[in-house]
């Protein structure tokens, strides 16, 4: 029986009559057939929803306590930590959270690298997705500045100086960012009300994707669409014979996944919430001083392979406009990724050596660009960010011709156990 044929009694009738929620659940849960071959890979999309669920409900406890002002914003983090009742968890739960949240969507879009979940018909999915990205982007950056730490002002000044490199509107694009002539109290509250404002915006396109989603259905580790196989099975005669129901078979997975990440999570929240500086670095321990720069200056973790391609670009001009169009590029490229791959197979299980030797060298670059953008500039660190943004940018640009040139295996006509 579909979902639009499923009639319901009682209190649950009385609902469905007003509102949908019985074809809801069915659409998208009990009766959305999801690929039996699932593996751990897919774990990452529902831990992102848990942790943007996180992220919000501590960000609304946080923002009860925090004063969102130059002479009291760090001194309100402070009492956040000391005198609120659990404060410090709350902090180290968001905190923590933030760079949780990153490392779960990097594997995420490293899973659909590896399966080609970018591929047709899932174009438009992949591209919500990269602008889910960008979201988080802003969202993680305009959140950096609230704890008012030294690190916290002199990162997000150097970022928002860049903008001063476009020519033209640069001087007045970065005025207008920081809404002062430098970041003041002014650029503070502006960021904390975009931060309290844009993660609905991420839940509002979180939503989209899952539609999205479930309007294509999902790809599995053979990127054999189970739609076009034959239908049938136990559940439906309208199923394909290679799904199961998402509910309560990936349910159920799912909490398995969930239950290992918390662990992992709760570890670093008790024992190393600033996990060796990362999360949480030394200077933003100390108030922001705008007549003390700290030694060296850089972005967290997240954002480093994109600074570190923005330094590796030398200037033009005494300009450092060409580094800004690289950083930015180096992003935005990602949403051409679809059209990029001419393979004939999607998954990285039947493409050829070639294209497999070019996405790890791809993950190295990137590590690699992560590190060095943490790292102080010298000589040495400068030759292997250009070597590394030159491999970054490889994999995309020549993706064309090696992805069609590669050799592949036979693809089977059904997934595989």
């Amino acid at each position: 029986m579909s979902a639009q044929e499923t009639t319901t009694t009682g209190f649950m009738g009385w609902i469905d009559k007003r509102f949908p929620a019985t074809k809801v659940w069915n659409e998208h849960l009990a009766q959305y057939y999801a690929p039996k071959n699932f593996n751990f890979w897919y774990f990452f999309g529902s831990l992102a929803i848990l942790v943007l669920v996180l992220q919000i409900v501590t960000g609304l406890f946080l923002a009860m306590s925090y004063k969102p002002s130059a002479a009291e914003a760090y001194a309100s983090v402070e009492y956040i930590m000391r005198d609120v009742e659990w404060g410090w968890l709350i902090r180290y739960l968001h905190s923590t959270g933030a760079s949780a949240f990153f490392v779960i969507i990097y594997l995420h879009m490293f899973r659909a690298l590896l399966y080609g979940s970018y591929r047709k018909p899932r174009e438009l999915l992949w591209i919500i997705g990269v602008v889910i990205y960008l979201v988080m982007m802003a969202t993680a950056f305009m959140g950096y500045l609230l704890p008012w730490g030294q690190m916290s002002y002199w990162g997000a000044q150097v970022i928002v100086n860049l903008f001063a490199a476009v020519p033209n509107i640069g001087p007045d694009l970065s005025t207008w960012i920081r809404g002062d002539y430098v970041i003041s109290d002014v650029t503070l509250n502006r960021f904390y009300a975009l931060h309290f404002i844009v993660p609905f915006v991420l839940a509002a396109l979180v939503f989209i994707h899952v539609v999205a989603l479930h309007a294509v259905g999902s790809n599995n580790p053979d990127g054999i669409e189970i739609k076009d196989g034959p239908k049938g099975n136990r559940w439906s005669p309208d199923a394909p014979a290679d799904g199961v129901p998402f509910h309560p078979y990936y349910t159920v997975k799912d909490l398995v996944g969930t239950v290992v990440f918390l662990a992992i999570f709760a570890a670093v929240v008790f024992f190393g919430p600033g996990f060796f500086g990362l999360f949480l670095e030394a200077p933003n321990f100390q108030p922001a001083n705008p007549m003390v720069t700290p030694l060296h200056i850089a972005p967290v973790w997240y954002f480093t392979p994109f600074y570190a391609i923005l330094r590796a670009v030398p200037p033009m001009y005494d300009s450092q406009f060409p580094g800004v169009i690289a950083m930015f590029a180096s992003i935005l490229i990602m949403f051409l990724l679809p059209w990029l791959d001419r393979s004939p197979v999607k998954s990285i299980r039947y493409k050829g050596m070639v294209t497999k030797v070019a996405l790890g060298i791809f993950v190295v670059s990137f590590i690699a660009l992560g590190y060095l953008g943490m790292m102080p500039v010298s000589e040495l660190a400068t030759v292997m960010s250009q070597v590394f943004t030159v491999l970054y940018f490889a994999f995309f640009l020549l993706m064309p011709i090696y992805s069609s040139l590669d050799k592949v295996k036979p693809v089977p006509e059904r997934v595989t156990a």
